[in-house]
């Protein structure tokens, strides 16, 4: 038998009206003039979803897909403009920062005040007063007004009374993502407590591994509108070909055939470093998953392409190209180059090359950043003829990770004797 339904939306829709200027908004509000003096902006549109008890569901899309407000909506903070929301059960929500929370009291006073606004007695209060200063775990900062706190001890006070208050239905937005690792930990460790006892848990994340690991199915949004939903990896896969405008099946033989540049095709950052003497230049980069598509998200396990293309101004003796990962702390993990694998790169003159690195990807799951580089000897003496620092991002998406940066896929066995 079906679970009954926790939430409904349907045709939901959300039109904001832009003015160019703020008279305009004034005089339209007056209702002075016949003529409309704003745009339109349809944030969502006609969107309609259910979701179950006991379900944990995640909402992924590009920025401006309407994820956030949707979440909103179905919490009342918004109105729809169009279409109707049906909520069963009591919802405990932690959406942006600080919703929710007044700066100038004490964190004491935030947590009476969180309770009385659902609805609890002080006496109620009192009883789970315990629990919440448990996993807050903030110390003496509990009777100090919220504003002296960091981002993170905010998070912590914010996710502790919401999940505290027993809801029947509890919705995240990207909070968890200023948490630190432990925190994010007995966060997802209470989803399975909550998953266990039937309660129903939606939250919005740009963090996939998470979407993959606790997602029983995920709803993809683009442009106000629901794209798909589904099982985790199949809309994660569906996800990545929305970043790089690929929303089609990938192209036959799965090697990216649209012409351009490879860079053109995925998120670069706009404020790498780069540097050289330019006798060789990197006028392209990209990675590809398995499949061949460009795409900064990886899944763990899988093969995938860091991929450099090469020009070269002057003939050259054994150029080196190279590629590192590091994670977002700057710190270098790993990588290689072609002198480590005794390949050897013809350079001549006005000729390009393709220097393709192909690996499993067993790094853990999580956000790093990607250097090329080519560099070489001239009269014996050490040159770099052209760096990219930080130039792309990628996610590795995993649904199990391990200690330490890489997984070194164990086999394990146990034998009762």
């Amino acid at each position: 038998m079906e679970n009954k339904i926790a939430i409904s939306v349907d045709a939901v829709s959300k039109v904001y009206k832009l003015y160019n200027k703020p008279s305009d908004r004034l005089i339209d509000g007056l209702g002075l003039s016949r003529k409309r003096r704003y745009q339109e902006h349809r944030a969502l549109d006609r969107l309609s979803f259910t979701i179950h008890e006991g379900e944990t569901v995640g909402i992924i899309g590009v920025n401006g897909s309407g994820k956030s407000t949707i979440l909103k909506i179905i919490t009342g903070v918004l109105t729809p403009t169009d279409g109707k929301i049906t909520v069963n059960g009591r919802i405990s929500a932690l959406l942006e920062l600080g919703a929710g929370f007044n700066s100038e009291y004490t964190g004491i006073e935030n947590i009476y005040m969180n309770g009385a606004m659902l609805g609890f007695s002080d006496e109620e209060i009192n009883q789970r007063l315990p629990e919440i200063l448990r996993f807050a775990d903030i110390g003496e900062f509990v009777n100090q007004p919220v504003k002296t706190y960091s981002s993170g001890m905010f998070v912590r006070l914010a996710f502790a009374v919401a999940i505290n208050i027993d809801p029947e239905i509890l919705i995240v937005d990207e909070a968890l993502s200023v948490g630190d690792v432990f925190f994010q930990a007995k966060c997802f460790h209470k989803f399975e407590e909550f998953k266990k006892k039937g309660k129903t848990i939606l939250f919005v994340s740009h963090d996939l591994s998470s979407i993959s690991k606790y997602c029983d199915r995920v709803i993809v949004l683009n442009q106000g509108k629901k794209m798909d939903e589904g099982k985790p990896k199949e809309m994660v896969d569906l996800y990545k070909r929305l970043l790089v405008h690929q929303e089609g099946e990938p192209p036959a033989g799965g090697e990216d055939t649209r012409g351009g540049l490879w860079k053109d095709s995925i998120e670069v950052n706009p404020n790498l470093l780069e540097y050289g003497e330019k006798q060789a230049e990197i006028i392209d980069f990209a990675v590809s998953d398995e499949n061949g598509t460009l795409t900064n998200t990886i899944e763990k396990g899988k093969f995938c392409t860091f991929r450099i293309k090469i020009r070269f101004s002057q003939d050259l003796q054994e150029p080196i190209a190279a590629f590192t990962i590091k994670d977002m702390k700057g710190t270098e993990i790993t990588g290689t180059n072609t002198m480590y694998e005794k390949i050897e790169i013809p350079a001549k003159a006005g000729t390009t090359v393709e220097v393709d690195f192909t690996q499993k990807m067993d790094l853990q799951g999580g956000s790093y950043l990607i250097s090329f580089g080519c560099t070489g000897y001239l009269e014996g003496d050490f040159h770099v003829f052209h760096r990219l620092y930080d130039a792309c991002s990628v996610t590795v998406v995993s649904s199990k990770d391990t200690v330490g940066f890489y997984d070194m896929n164990s086999r394990v066995f146990v034998k009762k004797i």
